[in-house]
């Protein structure tokens, strides 16, 4: 980290004692106990017992998200792991008993329906679906799936691979693929996708465990496969199976053709004859990678002053973070991969976590997580867990909005007027070519969990058939099939957080409808940006959507004409002398 993290002034507390700290089931039990059997004689009685509820949410949501941080810090701290499998093999299969038995007390309370409907109308949408999908079994079930796709990460936190005599992880090697030699990419492509085949068999086995016990948590709710089942648990209340149909469908015929013109782009650029998959990543119009800083400390600085520039909230949030130890983001052995911002309800100032290598996608990546840093921290002050937990498509919005709107002022990160065009290209490029990524894996994810019985052979097959379908044909794999048959294997997400990937795609295409309306009005772009992160979850979805400016919506025409103006900015700045 980069200083040691400090306990910030905690929000004040009217139930919870502050000197309390969560340790064993026998001293948080009674906090539960209180709420459970207190009664409830008024409105202001149960308004009351909301806010208690609230602030014991936010002494353990806290406690539970500092466990997980210490675990994914240093993979080899065997205290803190203990500390976090107690808590999770001990704590939450109580916590989520009794979370059930004060739901059913809330909708069953009789002054319920006396909630004012602008402050509790999301809340107890969100409780009435947690007790209908309530289930016992299902408690030991979720702690064991939780468990076991731990085991993920644990795989991948250990693979290394060595390039001129240094072992590196897959991450910092994957860096390397920006490098100017085509040979030398080449190389440590095929050391990664090597590295990664050593390991299908363990992922296949820890997949196919999973996807029983997950497809056994669906049937005991009463669903007939766990896409159907996760959908209602998520609180996908403002969209539907049919819209990520809609969404798969528009990008496959509305992005796809615009990346294949992309990659057409590129590969005549770097003067080649065939696109291959390790030529994706380096500069095709110069030989030097753009480093857009030397170290972690001045990826803070140039960061934070670029929030700055969108609105001076934003900058000071990444600084508070800073300076209360609140940034872990260097690589290094024994941390886990990948990166995350963890929302500190008690305290209100998050936590960012990530591998930066010096690299243009490491200063996309912190620009990202302080998106949800800011919102985060934008919606400190809501009393209700449910009003600052907000959705995916939502706080991805935040997240992917700011790369777009930062990008105005990244001149404080490149100077040279020609490594900004490029890394603005690189951006763009980047917005555009995920979004076939996110297709695949959501689409594959629905073909998976609605054929719980398929073999591993049908499973490679659809995985080949549906990658094909949103690949760009431009790219040469030839010869590299028995790469791509795992590739998926490389997505947390999916032995992680099931059908939690699509919000990035929703989100992106909205960041892009946002950063349109940028271009043409800042200021009242970013003033609705700024009010659609306030409201939390206080709204539903599109409501959310359109304070921000913009719609909730997969049609053809609307991700076309979002698609256009992405390849029209692309236009500008490749002919840009």
């Amino acid at each position: 980290m980069t200083k040691t993290a400090t306990v910030l002034q905690e929000h004040e507390r009217a139930f919870v004692p502050k000197e309390f700290k969560v340790t064993t089931w026998s001293r948080l039990k009674p906090y539960y106990n209180d709420l459970l059997k207190r009664e409830l004689h008024s409105l202001p009685d149960l308004e009351q017992w909301l806010k208690d509820k609230s602030e014991l949410d936010a002494v353990v949501s806290e406690a539970f998200s500092w466990r997980y941080i210490k675990v994914t810090v240093n993979s080899a701290d065997e205290k803190a792991e203990a500390l976090y499998q107690y808590a999770v093999q001990e704590l939450a299969p109580k916590i989520t008993s009794f979370e059930h038995q004060l739901n059913e007390k809330l909708v069953q309370c009789p002054f319920v329906e006396e909630l004012p409907n602008n402050k509790y109308n999301i809340h107890l949408r969100l409780v009435r679906n947690a007790v209908d999908m309530f289930q016992e079994d299902n408690i030991p079930l979720a702690t064991d799936i939780q468990l076991k796709s731990k085991e993920y990460v644990k795989i991948f936190s250990e693979m290394t691979i060595g390039v001129e005599g240094k072992q590196m992880t897959l991450q910092k090697a994957s860096s390397l693929l920006e490098e100017p030699t085509r040979a030398y990419r080449e190389t440590v492509y095929h050391k990664i996708h090597e590295r990664l085949a050593k390991e299908s068999e363990p992922l296949e086995d820890l997949f196919d465990e999973l996807l029983r016990m997950r497809h056994r948590m669906a049937q005991n709710a009463n669903f007939d496969n766990f896409r159907d089942f996760k959908f209602r648990a998520l609180g996908r209340f403002d969209y539907t199976v049919e819209d990520c149909n809609d969404f798969h469908h528009s990008i496959k015929t509305e992005i796809v053709p615009i990346v294949n013109e992309m990659n057409l782009y590129r590969r005549d650029t770097l003067g080649y004859q065939k696109l291959r998959p390790w030529d994706l990543f380096v500069e095709p119009s110069s030989d030097t990678p753009l480093r857009p800083f030397q170290n972690v400390e001045e990826l803070i600085d140039k960061t934070s002053r670029c929030l700055d520039s969108v609105h001076a909230d934003f900058g000071s949030t990444l600084r508070k973070m800073r300076d209360r130890g609140h940034l872990d983001l260097e690589s290094r052995q024994s941390k886990r991969p990948g990166g995350y911002n963890m929302p500190l309800h008690l305290t209100g100032l998050p936590f960012i976590f990530m591998n930066a290598t010096n690299s243009l996608s490491d200063m996309r990546t912190l620009l990202h997580e302080a998106g949800h840093a800011v919102h985060s921290h934008l919606t400190s002050h809501y009393k209700l867990k449910t009003s600052k937990r907000v959705p995916s498509e939502v706080a991805e919005l935040a997240a992917m909005t700011m790369e777009l709107l930062t990008m105005e002022y990244w001149d404080i990160f490149f100077p040279d007027p020609e490594e900004l065009r490029r890394a603005r290209i690189a951006q763009l490029e980047y917005v555009l070519k995920v979004l076939p990524w996110i297709a695949t894996i959501d689409k594959f994810q629905h073909w998976i969990y609605t054929k719980p019985e398929h073999s591993r052979e049908e499973r490679k097959q659809a995985w080949m058939r549906i990658m094909k379908s949103f690949n760009s044909s431009v790219i040469d794999h030839s010869g590299l099939e028995h790469y791509l048959e795992h590739l998926w294997h490389k997505q947390l997400h999916i032995f992680e957080v099931p059908f939690y990937y699509i919000e990035y795609g929703m989100a992106q295409l909205g960041a892009i409808a946002i950063w349109k309306q940028f271009r043409e009005d800042p200021d009242k772009a970013v003033k609705q940006y700024y009010q659609a992160l306030k409201l939390g979850y206080t709204r539903n979805i599109r409501e959310i959507y359109r304070t921000a400016g913009i719609e909730f919506d997969f049609s053809r025409e609307h991700i076309s004409e979002l698609g256009t103006f992405v390849r029209q900015e692309l236009d500008g700045l490749i002919h840009q002398s």
